[in-house]
């Protein structure tokens, strides 16, 4: 995890632009609800009307509604009014919307803060609601008589074109008193919000009385109310398409870079790395691993931020809305937690195995394509179908099961979350028959429970992500981890430019890792400029494994290889490798042209220097003879040419660069006898001060050699020229006259 860190450091302002905007985006959707809720509450069941404090009231109005409040509540409701007539600086611009200024005066409200707004709600309120309650039963004598020992007299008995209110404010104080204490107490089991909303038609009516438009309340309401929903709806698309650009582009270069890094590690591995790692199992975690590493951070970007953000926000809002319904939530989220750890519990150990089932399928199919004529001749075509059959079926049997426990999550959320609606349903709808809640905010609760749910269900799908993401961020990380065996000096030497291409080996002793005996031992001797040095030896007696020591293929476990003076351990391995040309026994060709593979020991060589090279390389005809010449294509692995032309290819490729040493791993091996001389004597001629060395069986083709090593076991038995090893050397003699003739013998 800390290596993904590392390499999410580039674009940590990025990754901080995304949070921010995951803040914004959830702070934004979590608000929608509680806009819902104001239009079902005030935009639809009180008709626009905001709070119970009127935007103007009548002097009449106002004169009824003061007898029912204390000398307090009087002064501070008469205090946040300001009473216009026609006699005010403000008239014309107020009888336009008041058109009862006219003929009466009106009691305006001042520009106030929403908490005075907040404190006047109930005081007005009450006012409000008793005033048109007796307006109401003075208007209706046979709902006035039932309701008579509410309020401490009854409003029938009135004779008709009595004022009740004249005959209120006539009453003893005691008897009046009496009455507000009555209707306090019929006040105090509703709490501000419900004397709020059953105070809006009392409102609405001082509204049409003062000269306006009910029904242009409520629509202004719900348009205002609406317009800004939209604007926050127009706010999370906004930043969801940046968060989605930016998380893509994050994401993307985290890949690439990783990449990059593997591909580069890969690179410096030597030998002995390569041998931990198939190389189906590097090209899997180059690829396929990396990808999943990029799909997990473009899912964390979107959603492991964001769903505690939408979780936490939507359970306070939540709490804040409707406190009572709160534990409905609680029971969500502790049957999606049991979920989602049975589901995690069971997918894990599945998901750590796919990418291992990936691994085994790759080596298959890579074995089968590059084998495929070696399967056919030995009609093995059945058992490679089998072979890969199983993998496959591994894989798809693998697969499947993670597909099956996805398929039944999706359904047992949809239940868990249809159930939530349910109960947040029923247990609210009698809530808000009770008079405990209101509608919208039963429609809140039930919008934010969902956010919860949801963000639960984020969290789950991450923890189906992220087991198989951090199964493939551990298999990239072993790559990078891995300490190379073969490293360049903290301070490198220079080669000692007065010598062009010597290669000693003193007291050379090798082991590969891991092995109990050497493989090599106590090897010396000098591979001198302008002398042709041969390596011989039968199959495994370890004549390769001397030359991979000069470019530090392997190190060596005792003793020391020098070229030009210098132990090549002293020295960087981008020096060492430019003072070699190195061919192999296997001729490599890189999928492009003729042209890009001699190139690519030199990208700058001219044309003239290709040429002479492909000549001493005795591959100009075969070149001639192809479509295109030099611009001919060559195919991955060069699979459209024969290994001899390859091996010419390979030996071009080498004298393209013009290195001082030239190493031949057995590379003439597959050339023909005919050709095999006439590039020995081209190399002889134009590479006569480098210094060669050729490993090979056969003795045909280094009879002519300065010097000659002859391994056995991995010791050197026999050191010189061929007619001196013919008379010191018995294994030599042997290889001898197990190759040539009596007649090549003499000649």
């Amino acid at each position: 995890m800390l290596r993904m860190i590392k390499f999410l450091k580039p674009y940590w302002i990025s990754v901080l632009a995304v949070i921010a905007l995951l803040f914004v985006q959830a702070m934004s959707e979590l608000s929608l609800p509680n806009y819902m809720s104001d239009i079902v509450n005030v935009g639809i069941q009180q008709g626009g009307v905001e709070n119970a404090v009127p935007q103007a009231v009548r002097t009449s109005q106002m004169e009824k509604l003061t007898m029912f409040m204390t000398d307090e509540e009087r002064q501070s409701v008469l205090g946040a009014y300001t009473l216009v007539d026609q006699t005010s600086p403000d008239y014309s611009r107020l009888v336009k919307r008041y058109p009862l200024l006219e003929s009466e005066a009106v009691y305006v409200l001042n520009d106030l803060t929403d908490e005075k707004i907040e404190a006047l709600n109930p005081v007005i309120g009450k006012a409000l609601l008793v005033v048109f309650t007796i307006d109401d039963l003075a208007a209706n004598p046979e709902k006035a008589s039932a309701m008579a020992g509410q309020f401490g007299f009854d409003l029938s008995k009135l004779p008709p074109g009595t004022d009740a209110y004249s005959l209120l404010k006539s009453l003893p104080v005691e008897q009046f008193a009496a009455m507000k204490n009555a209707i306090d107490q019929k006040f105090s089991s509703m709490d501000n919000s419900m004397i709020t909303q059953s105070a809006a038609a009392a409102v609405r009516a001082e509204y049409v009385a003062v000269g306006g438009s009910e029904a242009s309340l409520q629509t202004a309401y719900v348009l205002r109310i609406g317009g800004i929903m939209l604007l926050f709806t127009l706010l999370i698309a906004v930043c969801v398409i940046i968060i989605s650009l930016l998380s893509s582009r994050i994401a993307a270069g985290v890949a690439r870079d990783m990449r990059r890094e593997v591909f580069t590690k890969v690179e410096s591995f030597s030998k002995t790395e390569f041998e931990g790692f198939s190389t189906a199992s590097l090209i899997t975690r180059c690829t396929n691993d990396i990808t999943q590493i990029q799909g997990m951070i473009v899912m964390s970007l979107r959603m492991v931020f964001f769903a505690p953000m939408m979780g936490i926000g939507a359970i306070i809002r939540a709490v804040q809305n409707s406190p009572s319904m709160t534990w409905i939530i609680g029971l969500g989220v502790v049957v999606l937690l049991s979920l989602i750890v049975t589901v995690f519990s069971i997918a894990l150990p599945k998901f750590q195995r796919v990418q291992k089932l990936i691994d085994r399928l790759n080596l298959v199919t890579r074995e089968n394509l590059s084998g495929l004529m070696v399967i056919r001749a030995f009609n093995t075509q059945k058992f490679e179908l089998e072979r890969f059959d199983k993998a496959n079926q591994d894989l798809t049997g693998n697969m499947l099961f993670i597909g099956r426990v996805m398929v039944a999550v999706s359904p047992l959320m949809t239940f868990i979350m249809s159930g939530l609606q349910l109960l947040i349903i029923w247990v609210g709808g009698h809530l808000v028959a009770n008079s405990v809640i209101q509608v919208g905010d039963m429609m809140a609760f039930l919008q934010y429970a969902m956010h919860v749910v949801f963000s639960f269900l984020m969290i789950s799908l991450m923890f189906i992500i992220l087991p198989r993401a951090f199964v493939s961020l551990r298999r990239v990380s072993e790559v990078l981890e891995v300490e190379p065996a073969i490293k360049d000096p903290e301070h490198p030497k220079k080669f000692d430019e007065k010598l062009r291409g010597q290669v000693e080996f003193r007291n050379v002793s090798f082991r590969y890792p891991g092995a109990e005996e050497n493989v090599l031992c106590n090897i010396s001797f000098t591979a001198r400029p302008g002398e042709t040095t041969a390596i011989i030896g039968s199959t495994g007696s370890g004549k390769s494994t001397v030359v991979n020591l000069i470019p530090r293929f392997f190190d060596v476990t005792e003793g020391s290889v020098l070229v030009d003076g210098c132990d090549v351990r002293e020295v960087s391995q981008s020096d060492l490798r430019d003072r070699i040309g190195y061919i192999p026994q296997r001729g490599m060709l890189f999928s492009g042209t003729v042209e890009s593979n001699l190139r690519y020991a030199d990208e700058n060589a001219t044309p003239e220097e290709l040429q002479k090279a492909v000549e001493i390389a005795q591959a100009s005809d075969f070149i001639a003879g192809m479509e295109g010449g030099m611009s001919a294509p060559i195919s991955q692995g060069g699979t459209n040419v024969s290994g001899g032309q390859k091996q010419r290819l390979a030996i071009a490729r080498a004298l393209v660069k013009k290195p001082p040493i030239y190493i031949f791993d057995d590379a003439l091996s597959a050339l023909d006898f005919k050709t095999d001389a006439a590039l020995r004597r081209a190399l002889k001629k134009e590479t006569e001060n480098s210094t060669m060395i050729i490993v090979t069986q056969r003795v045909s083709t280094i009879r002519n050699a300065e010097q000659i090593i002859v391994i056995d076991e991995g010791q050197i038995v026999g050191k010189g020229t061929h007619t001196e090893l013919m008379n010191t050397c018995e294994t030599y003699r042997e290889m001898v006259s197990s190759q040539l003739s009596r007649e090549e013998l003499l000649s």
